[in-house]
């Protein structure tokens, strides 16, 4: 897919990634009692921060790294009938291996 979005400073645009929820008693929950997902895959990273000496700090994101990211942070945007994520690198709590 080609991104038609570029992030500015230290945003970054996610897909988030959708679980599937099943209980301890193995019933699938439904999509209206499923939490906002809090996992996604990077598609676009901004060129990072100006720091106050107007040097740009990078980002320690890249595009494909697996994140896991605040449950309300970002602005969800739909992209071609796909809807995502722009977060701050602050709403960025780790990365995935």
């Amino acid at each position: 897919m080609a991104i038609k979005i570029q992030p500015l400073a230290d945003r970054v645009l996610v897909r988030p990634i959708e679980r599937e929820e099943v209980t301890k008693g193995g019933i699938v929950l439904p999509d209206t009692a499923k939490e906002k997902p809090i996992e996604g895959e990077v598609l676009a990273v901004g060129p990072g921060k100006l720091a106050d000496d107007g040097k740009r700090l990078p980002m320690d994101i890249k595009v494909g790294d697996r994140i896991v990211y605040t449950k309300y942070g970002g602005n969800e945007i739909k992209v071609d009938e796909e809807e995502l994520i722009i977060l701050s690198e602050s709403n960025i709590l780790a990365k995935k291996k």
